[in-house]
């Protein structure tokens, strides 16, 4: 188990019924970069992941 899987079963049990726009959720990470400017480079490739998530990759 990774560190930041306690983190990921802790959005699930709290909000894993919720459900949130593409939006919202940019605008949030947006203010989470905003107070933690060390992450910007991993929030900028989890956007980018979530955005071409349902691209096809050929093996």
């Amino acid at each position: 188990m990774y560190f930041t899987d306690r983190g990921i079963e802790e959005l699930e049990s709290r909000r894993g019924e919720e459900e949130v726009t593409f939006a919202w959720l940019a605008d949030k990470l947006r203010s989470f970069v905003d107070a933690n400017p060390d992450f910007e480079t991993a929030v900028e490739r989890l956007a980018t992941y979530l955005a071409r998530d349902d691209e096809d990759f050929e093996d």
